[in-house]
């Protein structure tokens, strides 16, 4: 991949309009624009059509957890919208996992059109293991990821969302041809905010991520196109 591909821009904004604004901002300048709760429950699929036509990627995070016949039709859906990668959440376990790659395949098939890389989210990059605890997992943050990575890895999916912190051990239990997509990338000369496992765009490409995620610290800059270059710099 060029190295702009290996950057995805979190679109987290309010409105349809601020997002359509941001995206023939950076049109060329990230590789995928990853569109997630917020925004895909105000606009929709529009959002989605917004984006690819004008002719960009779409990352869909909207990490599908529910019983395994439903996030199976979601995969369907997510397929059919034209996603170059979508989530679920790995905590739904095997079978869920499973039947979201086996619907997005035989949708992919049926449409004939690319099937989408489908990622595992693992533990968000907002959580630490005292807030592990007190959901009730007490297994230490780390071995709980590659728990996680592994399993997913054993239901078909592509990869993980994970930590930049985590990326060394995942690559070492899920091997090279696994997708590893990390948030919580921050330049060095920006705040975590709520992040709490962070690296830098550089020492996360370093580390063995395929794709980052930036979001605030290209969208609240100064110069939004010039943040992202910089970025893409620090990659390459």
């Amino acid at each position: 991949m060029k190295p702009r591909e290996r950057l995805i821009f979190a679109l987290d904004v309010e409105h349809f309009a601020e997002a359509q604004k941001l995206v023939g901002l950076l049109k060329g300048h990230v590789g995928l624009f990853k569109v997630g709760k917020q925004l895909f429950t105000h606009s929709g699929p529009k959002v989605i059509d917004m984006i690819r036509n004008k002719g960009e990627k779409v990352f869909l995070d909207l990490k599908f957890h529910d019983i395994p016949n439903t996030v199976a039709k979601a995969g369907e859906e997510a397929t059919k919208l034209g996603s170059t990668m979508f989530t679920v959440h790995s905590m739904g376990g095997y079978e869920m996992m499973k039947g979201a790659v086996e619907s997005s395949r035989n949708t992919a098939k049926q449409l004939n059109t690319p099937k989408p890389f489908i990622l595992a989210v693992t533990i968000l990059t907002s959580m630490d293991e005292a807030i592990l605890e007190e959901v009730g997992i007490k297994t230490p943050l780390e071995e709980q990821v590659v728990r996680l990575a592994r399993l997913a890895k054993r239901a078909g999916v592509s990869g993980v969302v994970a930590s930049p912190r985590e990326i060394s051990l995942i690559r070492d239990y899920c091997g090279l041809d696994f997708l590893i997509v990390t948030p919580g990338v921050r330049p060095a000369s920006t705040a975590k905010d709520d992040q709490k496992r962070t690296l830098t765009p550089g020492e996360a490409i370093r580390a063995g991520a395929n794709y980052i995620v930036v979001g605030r610290p290209i969208k609240e800059a100064d110069n939004p196109v010039r943040a992202a270059d910089e970025i893409v710099e620090e990659i390459s």
